[in-house]
C-alpha cells in the first residue's frame, strides 16, 4: 500500500485514485481523465488494490455454454461477422430437440450451471419458440440458470409479437427466463450506434428494457464494447448511464468491458477499424471499470474471450474478480478468427491457480457451487 501512495503523489490522477481508496467513486470528469491517462499500471494497483480488499485473493467462474440459437439477423450490424440474413445459405435455426440435445451433452459432460442463450434478431421466430426452450430447460435441467436474450432481442420479439416489451419479459420470466445478458449495448451513445449498429434499438431502448427487467425481478449483466469509433467522452457517457441506472435498480450483477474484434467484420472492409486495440487499453478499461462501479456492481469480468487467457490473468490483478464463462460450442466471435475459442473449466481453474489465487465456482447469480 506504501508503494501505491508514494506513486500516487506523482501521479497526473493520484488525487482520483486517493479518493477511490477512501470509497469515493470518480464523478464524470475524473473518468474522462482517467480514460486519457497513461498511468495505467497505478490504476491497475488501485483496483486491484480494492478488489482484494472486497473478495481476498480469489476469482470466479461459471461452467456455461453460450447457445446461439440462430444466426438469421436483419440489423446488418456493421461489427458483426456471425450474421446472415433470411435465406442465406448458412443461415440456420436450432430446433427444439437439437437445443436439449446441446445442454443434456454439456450438463452431462461438464455439469454446466448456465446457458447463455443468445442470437440473430429472426423475423420468423416467435415468442413461443423462446417459451418452449427455456421451460424445456428449467424442467429437465433445474441445476442450470437460463440466462438469456438481449435487451435488443427483446425487442425484436415484442416487434414480432406486437406487443409490448414489458409483456415479452413478464411471458419469458414465466416460462423460465432467470437473468438477462447485456449485450447490444455496445456503447450507449446514440451517435455511435448510428454508425456501428443503425437497425439495433437506441441507447435509452436498451436502458429502459433493462430497468423493465430489474424491476420484475429479472437481474443482468452489463456490457460495453470499446475500440472502434467511439470517444473518451463517449465511454464516460456509458459508464455514468450503467451507474445511474445501477443506482436506481441495483439490477446488473456484473459488467463486462469487452474489446472489438475487427477481422471479417463490415468495419474492417469499409476502413473503419483495421485492427483491435490491444492488452494495455483491456487494463485501463477494467481498472476504470472497478474504481467507477465498486460498492455498486459487485462483479468485473476479466473478458477473456477477446483477448486471450495470458490478459485475463493480469485483468483479475486490474480490477476483475470473475474469469467469465467457460466455452463450448460459441458461434460469434470465433467467427472473427480471434482465436481458438474453447475453454474448459479445467484451463480456467489452471489459469487462476497459476496467479496464485483460490477459485470459486458459481452458478448464474453468483453463488458458489464449489471452491476448487
Amino acid at each position: 500500500m506504501s508503494q501505491i501512495t508514494e506513486q500516487m503523489h506523482t501521479s497526473d490522477i493520484g488525487d482520483i485514485l486517493e479518493k477511490s481508496i477512501s470509497g469515493t467513486r470518480p464523478s464524470g470528469n475524473d473518468i474522462l481523465r482517467l480514460l486519457k491517462s497513461d498511468d495505467v499500471h497505478l490504476m491497475g494497483l488501485v483496483a486491484g488494490h480494492i478488489t482484494r480488499k472486497r473478495f481476498g485473493k480469489k476469482a470466479s467462474f461459471v461452467n456455461n455454454i453460450i447457445l446461439n440459437y440462430t444466426n438469421v439477423c436483419v440489423t446488418d450490424c456493421k461489427f458483426c461477422a456471425f450474421y446472415r440474413p433470411p435465406g442465406h445459405n448458412d443461415a440456420y435455426t436450432l430446433s427444439l430437440e437439437q437445443i436439449e440435445a446441446r445442454v443434456r451433452t454439456a450438463w452431462e459432460m461438464f455439469q454446466i450451471r448456465q446457458v447463455l442463450i443468445q442470437g440473430g434478431h429472426n423475423p420468423n421466430l416467435g415468442i413461443e419458440y423462446y417459451e418452449d426452450a427455456f421451460s424445456m430447460i428449467r424442467k429437465k435441467y433445474p441445476h442450470i440458470g437460463v440466462h438469456g436474450l438481449s435487451p435488443s432481442e427483446i425487442d425484436m420479439i415484442s416487434r414480432i409479437e406486437k406487443t409490448s416489451t414489458k409483456e415479452v419479459l413478464s411471458r419469458l420470466k414465466s416460462a423460465g427466463l432467470q437473468s438477462i445478458p447485456g449485450a447490444g449495448a455496445e456503447i450507449l451513445v446514440d451517435t455511435v450506434k448510428d454508425i456501428i449498429s443503425p437497425k439495433k434499438i437506441s441507447s435509452d431502448d436498451w436502458l429502459r428494457i433493462m430497468e423493465e427487467a430489474h424491476t420484475m425481478g429479472l437481474p443482468a449483466s452489463a456490457t460495453m464494447m470499446y475500440g472502434h469509433v467511439e470517444t473518451a467522452s463517449d465511454i464516460s457517457s456509458h459508464f455514468e448511464k450503467i451507474a445511474k441506472l445501477q443506482e436506481k435498480t441495483g439490477g446488473f450483477m456484473a459488467f463486462i468491458p469487452w474489446s472489438f474484434e475487427p477481422n471479417n467484420t463490415l468495419m474492417q472492409k469499409e476502413n473503419l477499424v483495421m485492427y483491435g486495440v490491444g492488452g494495455m487499453q483491456l487494463l485501463k478499461m477494467i481498472a476504470i471499470s472497478r474504481l467507477v462501479f465498486d460498492g455498486m456492481i459487485n462483479h468485473i469480468q476479466s473478458s477473456w474471450l477477446t483477448n486471450g487467457v495470458g490478459m485475463a490473468q493480469v485483468a483479475l490483478q486490474y480490477g476483475a474478480d470473475d474469469f467469465g464463462g467457460t466455452l463450448i460450442g460459441e458461434e460469434v466471435v470465433s467467427c472473427t478468427g480471434a482465436r481458438s475459442t474453447e475453454l474448459t473449466g479445467k484451463k480456467i481453474i489452471d489459469a487462476i491457480h497459476q496467479i496464485g489465487y483460490s477459485v470459486e465456482e458459481r452458478d448464474n447469480f453468483y453463488n458458489t457451487v464449489r471452491m476448487h
